[in-house]
């Protein structure tokens, strides 16, 4: 990510921006996101001062461990629901 003072912010275009240091936990969407286990990041974050925007990447390491989870959603959301899947 470029030094805050590189580019203005992307929403209101100031250049008050400033770098933190920050602890994000990624939580998988719906009933069933409730069942994966939390993924944690620690990136710095860029936050705009003037409106609040914020922006960070994940690192390679959590952004490998969300995609192996959204790829087992898709892959079972792909599945036709057949009585043999639902137990019955």
């Amino acid at each position: 990510m470029p030094a805050e003072s590189e580019i203005g912010c992307k929403l209101c275009h100031s250049d008050n921006r400033s770098a933190f240091s920050s602890e994000i936990a990624i939580h998988f969407p719906g009933l069933d996101g409730l069942n994966k286990p939390i993924v944690w990041v620690f990136p710095k974050i860029s936050i705009c001062l003037d409106c609040g925007f914020a922006e960070f990447m994940a690192p390679e390491e959590q952004l490998r461990m969300l995609l192996a989870a959204a790829a087992v959603e898709r892959d079972f959301a792909s599945l036709p629901i057949t009585p043999a899947i639902l137990g019955r």
